[in-house]
């Protein structure tokens, strides 16, 4: 598995990512999302009802990109695979939830249900263009 670099680990804190999945159309679909990194990886909660995760089950290629806000030449892009993992009792989605002090149920509709999106990152873009 690919490492994200000691120099950019402060930009998994980042409070949103730009979301990449590849649309049915074979276009790029972009998305700011809610976030939390766990080791190397990057996990996002997604109710069932979202063209993203529809996008992710039928191509699971995926780019995460995360601008630093106080110095926009600097970010981290994670170009990976999406592993998707039922997230039926709502764990993880409250573990966004306290980070982004938001109840992720208010955006779920009666039908809808919760997955965790894990990227797994095959390449790892640390950049640095000021320094």
């Amino acid at each position: 598995m690919t490492q994200i670099p000691s120099s950019h680990l402060d930009l998994l804190q980042s409070s949103v990512a730009t979301f990449a999945t590849i649309g049915p159309d074979g276009r790029p679909q972009l998305s700011e999302v809610w976030f939390l990194s766990e080791g190397d990886t990057v996990a996002v909660s997604m109710n069932t009802s979202r063209q993203k995760l529809k996008n992710l089950r039928e191509r699971p290629q995926c780019c995460l990109f995360i601008l630093d806000l106080a110095n926009p030449m600097r970010y981290l892009e994670l170009r990976g695979d999406a592993e998707i993992t039922p997230d039926s009792d709502y764990s993880f989605a409250e573990k966004v939830g306290k980070k982004y002090d938001a109840d992720l149920r208010a955006y779920d509709g009666p039908d809808d249900q919760r997955v965790v999106v894990r990227l797994v990152p095959h390449k790892v873009n640390a950049i640095d263009m000021g320094g």
